[in-house]
């Protein structure tokens, strides 16, 4: 086994980082649940759970590392023992990350127009995910008592890992398509696309870049715990993202974007109703503009303004 200071370090410092991160998604929680009470109960008790689960996931591995740095202090041969609280907090990471990417499937969903065949393959993929990382769990219970024979799931964490970091790339992308494709013609509406497209990547960027440094740390570091900093701290990052971007279409909303209903679907009220590709609508008032100077009148179609009230 490697030194402490790439095993036990590793993983210190991402129970410390992950402690730190909690905070965020609290608050972020009690923003949401003050500010929008009007919000579809599902979507409400989703953010309950992901809570709860991001809550129970940092109770046990600030509890394992207690165990291995106070209550096992002075006793090398405790640091092989591979604690219940960090098999079970496993399980509570998986849970988070499937609620979160399940959220985003559903967004894609609504968004494109309820389409099969574009959904199919991105579900597909987070449900392997889930999938392989219960199964890593379980197996984990059954077949590991100590971080020496962990390295007995190597493969299957690579796999995990690897799926959940094309997932999230694939749902940043479709998201960024879908809103791409609903942009018009007037600059108001564009810019308000270009920054829900912005939100979109940034907060798939988080979740899989933590994904993909714990894939090549446990590739490039087999014999460190490197990879665990990293899956310590995926759980919170998936909680912030759904966090962000709930709480996001408040200040979008001052924008010139509309309050999104629970199933996250850009919606607009129009002077008349043109619903452009990806479920986006656009409302166009006329106006007249007169000027007494011997300027010239506007009217009509000869001089329209395009302010977007919502998107």
């Amino acid at each position: 086994m490697s030194s402490i200071s790439t095993t036990i370090g590793p993983m210190l410092v991402g129970v410390i980082v992950a402690g730190i991160l909690y905070g965020v998604p609290c608050s972020q929680a009690y923003f949401y649940y003050t500010e929008y009470k009007r919000d579809h109960w599902g979507i409400k008790l989703l953010v309950a759970v992901v809570m709860i689960s991001d809550g129970v996931h940092q109770a046990c591995i600030s509890q394992g590392m207690y165990y291995y740095l106070v209550t096992q202090y002075g006793n090398p041969q405790a640091l092989l023992h591979l604690t219940t609280s960090y098999l079970a907090e496993v399980f509570f990471n998986y849970i988070t990350s499937f609620l979160v990417q399940g959220f985003f499937v559903v967004r894609i969903w609504r968004l494109s127009g309820q389409n099969v065949t574009l959904v199919t393959p991105i579900a597909l993929l987070v449900l392997g995910s889930f999938a392989t990382g219960l199964v890593y769990g379980i197996k984990g219970v059954l077949l590991i008592s100590s971080f020496n024979t962990a390295s007995k799931l190597k493969n299957l964490w690579i796999i995990f890992n690897g799926l959940a970091a094309a997932a999230d790339v694939v749902i940043a992308v479709v998201l960024c398509a879908i809103l791409h494709k609903s942009r018009t013609g007037f600059a108001r509406t564009n810019t308000l696309i270009n920054r829900l497209i912005m939100f979109a990547v940034n907060t798939g960027l988080l979740t899989s870049v933590c994904a993909c440094l714990s894939l090549i740390t446990v590739i490039v570091l087999p014999n460190t715990f490197v990879y665990i900093f990293f899956f310590f701290i995926i759980g919170r990052l998936f909680t912030i993202s759904l966090l962000a971007t709930l709480n996001a279409r408040k200040d979008l909303r001052g924008s010139g974007l509309d309050e999104m209903s629970h199933d996250m679907q850009p919606t607009a009220n129009f002077s008349f109703s043109n619903r452009l590709p990806g479920g986006i609508a656009v409302r166009i008032d006329t106006t007249k503009e007169s000027r007494h100077d011997g300027e010239s009148q506007y009217a009509g179609s000869d001089n329209m303004k395009h302010p977007v009230e919502e998107v």
